[in-house]
């Protein structure tokens, strides 16, 4: 038997914090980013109109800044310690996100077997952003289906981690799931609750569970 872990990134990989607030955060535009993530956490706005938002904010934005953001930003500790330990245990690991495809595709580099991230435009923007292409609650769910078949796996095969109210819908379609500082959204959804800054601690709630 094998599974799939599904990794979630804003707030669980990323401690405190999410991958537009990173971004913005070396273009001087903090500020404005904490207004998008307030309004879409209250449900002021959704999905599309966030990354069109954020898509106007960062008309600036390189390459460089997001090598930069992705290098500067408080990852928990032993992400890539935890992926290899999957690997040779002959699992998935993938990662699963709202935040930009650009910013999500870098952690391949550290042993994810997939990423799926909101479409963006390559960096520097030359097109629009596809609002078809950017994800929601319910998308992870879709993009599970397909991992699962991909790598040969059902839903009662995954695990999926994460923090926040776009786990939900993940949360309640597998068996195993934990909540990763994790905010009152997922009370009383989750299998298992870590909180701390070691990937490690979170991942051992199941890692031994066959």
């Amino acid at each position: 038997m094998t599974r799939l872990h599904l990794f979630d990134l804003d707030g669980t990989l990323l401690h405190g914090t999410t991958a537009p607030l990173e971004i913005s955060r070396q273009l001087g535009l903090e500020t404005e980013t904490m207004a998008l993530e307030r309004a879409i956490a209250a449900g002021r706005i959704g999905p599309p109109e966030y990354a069109a938002r954020a898509y106007d904010l960062w008309s600036g934005l390189t390459e460089e800044h997001v090598r930069a953001a992705f290098e500067a930003a408080p990852w928990l500790a032993r992400i890539r310690e935890v992926w290899a330990e999957i690997r040779s245990a002959g699992e998935y690991c993938a990662v699963v996100s709202l935040s930009p495809s650009f910013f999500v595709e870098r952690l391949l580099d550290w042993g994810a077997h997939a990423t799926h991230g909101s479409r963006f435009p390559a960096v520097p923007f030359t097109e629009p952003v596809d609002p078809t292409g950017v994800l929601n609650a319910a998308a992870k769910v879709t993009i599970a289906e397909r991992l699962c078949a991909e790598f040969g796996v059902t839903r009662a095969d995954c695990v999926a981690y994460g923090d926040s109210s776009s786990d939900k819908d993940l949360f309640a379609a597998v068996p195993v799931s934990v909540a990763v500082n994790a905010d009152a959204h997922l009370a009383g959804l989750a299998t298992h609750s870590y909180s701390g800054r070691d990937l490690w601690g979170a991942y051992e709630l199941v890692g031994l569970t066959r």
